[in-house]
This record gives structure tokens, C-alpha cells and sequence, in this order.
């Protein structure tokens, strides 16, 4: 879990089309983050790096549907504006990049978040990182070096607040090489007005299940750290605290760094706060080199989740897949010998796609699908590769990798494209305030013009494809109904109208459940690799038992000399 930002959140980018934003979409999208569009007035209708761009984020919002965080790259003078334009259009968190921004700008900022129920982080603030999850602004500087700085908070990490922002990626950086975990990275900003302050991300580290500690850079200046050590005296924040106080040195009336770090008229002084946190429990170190160590002891005396193991400290990369330690094998988190025996295997495959287990009927769903393209004879082309390459005396592992290899846009590939058409016509819907089923008979009409067709519907061999309505069938009783299968009816309905009955074939109807289990469409190639596989194996072996080398194969003209057909045992069960 973390705070503010996650993989979960839909961000806007607003600026996108400029330089810095530009970059900085490049940053969040390649690190994550779920960045589903861009606002640059006056440019709607274009695209940056596949982002949509709109004029305000109203018209986003109307086409996008809800939104999460906005994160500022606009100069300076246009922040008021646009952060407010943001939280009018219901945007319930402003990320405030630029520095610089005036004093009484950022008032009415703060003035119309209070109005509407929002908040926002900054002004001049690098934004926040849930390390493994999502960025949101600009800590890490590019998406390869934030994964390999930030250790992921797995099972519970750290949760850092700064008020500088370079020292944010600094105390994330050694807190990494210390061998610490953590949850999120908030840099506050440096302005003397802000949004989120460190008592504000503070509770919200408090309130988060998955922080087990805060670590705080604090600088000279405003009331912050007095107030955080206030909280914990009245036992608002009860997590341990570990802080740094920059700015020892200086005088009364000099900045130190930013804005907001300035002593005046005694108050925000560097030897205040150290007395305040001290006094509240909190282990304050008196230089940064001495935090991390700080860190790990406070940690290792509570027995804390946090510390990685050698092998992650010495890690360059990670995966969220697998963990192989001495006589334990995790997969997603879970023991495989505990899963051995007790998970199917449709359930054990919809885990490793996903990353969590899913229901019993969801689970008997997942075996189906698995089922249902187990084999189609072998007039596919998977099939005639594999045996075509098995008749030459080529290796088990050879023949299969041949059926493989011709899975592709035009055998297979129907799951994923018919997936995505059904969330196009979905998407149309909503976008033009219009049914479903006129939202299909319009796009239909588009492809018809263009010469296109619909994957997923109909069959070269099949009037109604039995496996079609069985796997309709488990999804109603898994409870699976969503756009996609709904706008899977929709394309059924205007094929009717126009006197073309194509209902929807097996690839479509795996498509369309896949995507309302919420799962990504660029899996569900794979996942029919998967299913045929056993397939490809059993006319491997066939092949080179029963056949002779080298022969034609025929991909029609051929019989079936297997069981005749036969019913399904009956049991205690059914």
C-alpha cells in the first residue's frame, strides 16, 4: 500500500505538450503510473507519447471519466488557474511542480481545495513515489534509476517525508542502500504556503497499514516539525519517527534553500525543533550521513518488515513474480506447496497474471477458458506447424516451439483484438452519451467502410459454437457482466439488424470475459498459448508414433479413429 499515489490512481498531466512535460510523462508512464491524459489549452485533439491532450481538465474529465491527481508543468503565472480550473473539474488531489509561484496565487489555491473537498501537494514540491507502483511528478529523474534507488515497501516499508527535494531522493537512495524498504516518498515543496505539509503526510503515513516507520528531512523555518512533534504527543502519530533538521548554521533572516526556510523572529529555529522532537520521542540524528543507520536500528529493534535481505540489498533489478529462497518456493507472495493440491491450475494461472488468487467461480471460469482451447483438431495452424515439424525427426521441445511460434495476430490474436474493440465501443458510448447498441452498430458501420473486420465473431467451421455458451454460462454464475461482454451482445444485435447473424465465436466470448475479470489484454494471446499447448504436445507425439517421416499433411482431408462420444462421469458432487 502506500500514500497519494499508487498504480491504481488516474493522473492528468497538465502542460503535456511541453518540453518538461513531456519528459515527465515519459518519466511517470515508463516507471507505471496510470497517466490516462494531458491538458494543454488550445492544443485538445492532439497526442503525446499515446496520452490524449484536451483543452481544460473539464473536457478531460467529461471524456476520461474520473481522475484521480493533476500534476502541474505550466510556468509559474498560469499555476492558480490551472490548479483551480483542476479541482473545479472534481480532481481531488493538484501535484504543483513549478517553484516560484506567488504567495497570494497559492492562498487561493488552498482557499478553493478547502471549498471543493480536495487537497494538493507543493507548490515547488518534485511530487511523491511509491516505489514498484506509480510516480507522480518528477522524483528519480528517469524510470530505470527510481527502480533501482527505491526498494518497494514488500511487505511494509518506510514511509519519507522531505522538505527539500533532492534530499527526498537522497533519503530514499541511502535509505535503499541501507537495505530499507519503502512505502512512499512525499517531498512537501519549499514554499512558504503549501498544500500537504509534514503533520499531513504524516497522519496519512499513520493511517497507512503498510508503513510501519517515518522518516522526516526537516529544514529551519515554519512550524511543521513542531507540529508533527505535537502530534505524536497527544498520540495522533504513534509509528516511530527518525529525523533530520537541516539548516543548524543558520542566522536569523537567512534562507536556507528554499522559501519556506527561514528563521524570522526567533520562530523555526534549528535548535527548537531538534528540542521539540527529541522531547516528543522522536530519534533525531544530528547529521544526515547518521539516518539511515538511525533507520535500520529503530527497525531492527521493533523486529520490523521493512529490512530487505542481503540478496534484495544487492539487487540491481526486481521482480513482483517469483521468490525462490532455500526450501521455500513463493509465487505472488503465496507458498507453492501450498497451493499444490488446493488451486486449480486456471486459478494458479489467473494468479501469476494478476497477482492475486481469485474466487472458486472465478477460479472454475479461469479452468474453463483454459479448456476450451485445449485443441481444435488439427486443421489450426499451430497444430499443422508442430506436426509439419515433427515428421522431419525434430525434438519434442523443436515441434511445440514451431505451434507456438504461429500463434500470433491471425490465429489466437482474435482474444486480444476483439477485447480491445469491445472497450473502443464501450468507450464510445460513454464518450458520445449514446447506448451500447448504438455505440456497435456505429463503429461496425465505420469498419464496414474501411473494409475491416470484427474479430471475434464468427466461425469458418461453427454456426454456434457450443464452448461459446458454456463460458457465457460460467461467467453469469461467476457474476461476470461488465462492459465488455455487454458490448459483446451489442455487436450480436447490429450483425442481426443488418441480416449478417455472426454471433460471437470462442476467441471473442475469452476475450471479452478476460477483460470484465479486469485483466490485461496483452496476456490473453499467452494465455491461449497456454491452454493449447497440451494440445500442440499430444499431436507432436501422435505424429511421430503413428506417422511416417517427411509425408504431406493434409489440413482437411483427414479422419478421427479416437473414442466415440461419451459422457462425463457422474459423481457424489454433481
Amino acid at each position: 500500500m502506500a500514500i497519494l499515489i499508487d498504480e491504481t490512481k488516474r493522473v492528468l498531466v497538465q502542460g503535456v505538450t511541453g518540453r518538461e512535460g513531456r519528459a515527465r510523462t515519459r518519466l511517470m508512464r515508463e516507471y507505471g503510473t496510470n497517466v490516462v491524459g494531458g491538458v494543454t489549452p488550445g492544443k485538445g485533439g492532439q497526442s503525446v507519447l499515446g496520452v490524449p491532450v484536451f483543452n481544460t481538465p473539464q473536457e478531460a474529465v467529461n471524456s476520461l471519466g474520473n481522475i484521480d491527481i493533476s500534476v502541474l508543468f505550466v510556468p509559474a503565472a498560469g499555476v492558480k488557474d490551472a490548479a483551480i480550473s483542476a479541482i473545479d473539474a472534481g480532481i481531488k488531489l493538484t501535484v504543483l511542480v513549478p517553484d516560484r509561484v506567488p504567495v497570494w496565487d497559492a492562498m487561493e489555491i488552498a482557499a478553493a481545495a478547502k471549498a471543493n473537498g480536495a487537497m494538493f501537494l507543493g507548490p515547488n514540491t518534485l511530487g511523491a513515489l511509491s516505489p514498484g507502483k506509480a510516480v507522480v511528478g518528477m522524483i528519480g529523474g528517469r524510470a530505470e534509476s527510481a527502480r533501482q534507488w527505491f526498494k518497494p515497501g514488500i511487505p511494509k516499508g518506510v514511509g519519507v517525508i522531505s522538505r527539500s527535494g533532492g534530499m527526498a531522493s537522497s533519503t530514499g537512495y541511502y535509505l535503499g542502500q541501507a537495505g530499507v524498504r519503502i512505502s512512499t516518498i512525499v517531498h512537501i515543496g519549499g514554499d512558504a504556503v503549501l498544500g500537504v505539509r509534514i503533520p499531513d503526510a504524516a497522519l496519512m503515513f499513520e493511517a497507512d497499514p503498510f508503513t510501519e516507520a517515518i522518516v522526516i528531512f526537516g529544514e529551519i523555518g515554519s512550524s511543521q516539525e513542531e507540529e508533527l512533534a505535537q502530534l505524536i504527543v497527544d498520540r495522533k502519530v504513534t509509528k516511530p519517527v527518525i529525523a533530520y533538521i537541516g539548516g543548524k548554521a543558520a542566522r536569523e533572516g537567512t534562507r536556507f534553500s528554499h522559501a519556506g526556510a527561514i528563521i524570522e523572529g526567533g520562530r523555526g529555529t534549528h535548535a527548537g525543533k531538534v528540542k521539540a522532537l527529541r522531547e516528543a520521542g522522536v530519534a533525531v540524528v544530528d547529521s544526515f550521513g547518521e539516518l539511515p543507520e538511525a533507520v535500520v536500528n529503530i527497525l531492527t529493534q521493533m523486529k520490523g518488515q521493512s529490512l530487505m535481505s542481503e540478496a534484495d540489498r544487492k539487487a540491481t533489478w526486481n521482480t513482483a513474480i517469483t521468490r525462490v529462497e532455500p526450501n521455500r518456493v513463493g509465487v505472488r507472495g503465496y507458498d507453492i506447496a501450498e497451493l499444490m493440491g488446493r488451486v486449480s491450475f486456471g486459478a494458479a494461472v489467473y494468479l501469476i497474471l494478476s497477482g492475486d488468487l481469485p474466487s472458486p467461480a472465478i477460479a472454475r471460469l479461469m479452468d474453463a477458458i483454459l479448456v476450451a482451447s485445449i485443441d481444435h483438431g488439427a486443421t489450426p495452424p499451430s497444430a499443422l506447424a508442430a506436426r509439419t515439424v515433427a515428421s522431419t525427426g525434430a525434438t519434442l521441445s523443436a515441434a511445440v516451439a514451431a505451434g507456438i511460434m504461429s500463434i500470433n495476430r491471425h490465429h489466437g490474436g482474435a482474444i486480444e483484438d476483439c477485447a480491445r474493440q469491445l472497450k473502443t465501443i464501450g468507450d464510445r458510448a460513454t464518450r458520445e452519451s449514446i447506448s451500447l447498441d448504438e455505440s456497435a452498430a456505429r463503429t461496425l458501420t465505420a469498419m464496414r467502410e474501411t473494409g475491416e473486420r470484427m474479430p471475434g465473431f464468427g466461425h469458418r467451421y461453427h454456426t454456434k459454437d457450443p464452448r461459446t455458451a458454456r463460458l457465457f454460462e460460467l461467467a453469469s454464475e461467476a457474476g461476470v457482466d461488465g462492459v465488455h461482454m455487454q458490448a459483446a451482445r451489442a455487436v450480436e444485435k447490429a450483425f442481426a439488424s443488418t441480416k449478417k447473424a455472426l454471433p460471437i465465436n470462442v476467441d471473442g466470448a475469452i476475450g471479452a470475459i478476460l477483460a470484465d475479470l479486469g485483466m490485461n489484454p496483452a496476456a490473453f494471446n499467452g494465455i491461449f498459448m497456454i491452454a493449447r499447448t497440451p494440445g500442440l504436445v499430444t499431436h507432436v507425439i501422435e505424429e511421430q508414433a503413428r506417422e511416417r517421416p517427411m509425408r504431406r499433411i493434409d489440413p482437411v482431408n483427414h479422419g478421427y479413429d479416437g473414442p466415440p462420444p461419451r459422457s462425463m462421469p457422474r459423481t457424489s458432487a454433481s
